[in-house]
């Protein structure tokens, strides 16, 4: 007979308001412990428009800034994140997504995965962003 083990951290979920979320049934993110996980985020509005369409940067800020409340909400910040996914539809733009990567990320310097998709669900979107932090002990730092 195997034992199941309990949870030793609270699993907090994060949502942003998307109707999606209760129809799929998933959350902008999930925290449990020290460690944070933001899924798949899509450059759209408070309406669920899509932002910066044909423009790759813009997309990627807006998807940045997502990820930045959906950390907040979470208890971390841009400085917590340890690994980002640049999901594209098209490679060629890769430097465009990583210059506004970089107004986000500068000094966190998370490593980073570029990679392209055939496509997302909705095709106005050039770009969609994954995030992983794990909130520091700030207390522990001299």
């Amino acid at each position: 007979m195997t034992q199941v083990r309990r949870a030793i951290y609270d699993r907090q979920l994060v949502s942003n308001g998307n109707p999606m979320e209760a129809v799929v049934g998933f959350s902008r993110a999930v925290r449990v412990g020290r460690f944070v996980a933001v899924g798949g985020t899509a450059p759209v509005d408070a309406q669920g428009r899509t932002v910066g369409v044909g423009d790759v940067g813009a997309q990627t800020r807006r998807c940045f800034e997502i990820v930045r409340d959906a950390l907040f909400q979470a208890g971390a910040g841009l400085d917590d994140i340890v690994r980002t996914r640049l999901l594209l539809t098209d490679i060629d733009d890769w430097r465009a997504a990583v210059a506004a990567r970089q107004e986000f990320c500068r000094d966190a310097r998370p490593v980073d995965t570029i990679m392209q998709v055939a496509r997302f669900v909705n095709p106005e979107w050039l770009v969609e962003i994954e995030v992983d932090a794990i909130i520091a002990d700030r207390h522990a730092r001299a």
